[in-house]
């Protein structure tokens, strides 16, 4: 077999991968989002993000604004991570 041709298969096996490659950038823009999202949505309520305990008797809105969070996160990594960045 001529070397050209032998050099020339991987090149064609190779020419079907994409540069793209998929996201910790995405993941990391939309993870900052979320928490700029959950800060806005606990200073409405009237808390400061981070400083509300986690307890049965943490105020509802304080509950509400993590669930949002939580759906939030949950939403960048399942999209984010898999979103093409050049």
């Amino acid at each position: 077999m001529r070397l050209s041709k032998f050099l020339a298969l991987p090149l064609v096996a190779l020419s079907g991968i994409s540069l793209v490659q998929a996201g910790p950038i995405a993941y990391g823009l939309c993870q900052t989002g979320c928490n700029t999202l959950a800060v806005a949505c606990y200073a409405a309520a009237g808390l400061t993000f981070g400083t509300v305990v986690a307890a049965p008797a943490a105020p509802a809105a304080a509950l509400a604004c993590n669930a949002a969070l939580g759906t939030c996160s949950a939403t960048c990594a399942t999209v984010g991570l898999f979103a093409p960045t050049p």
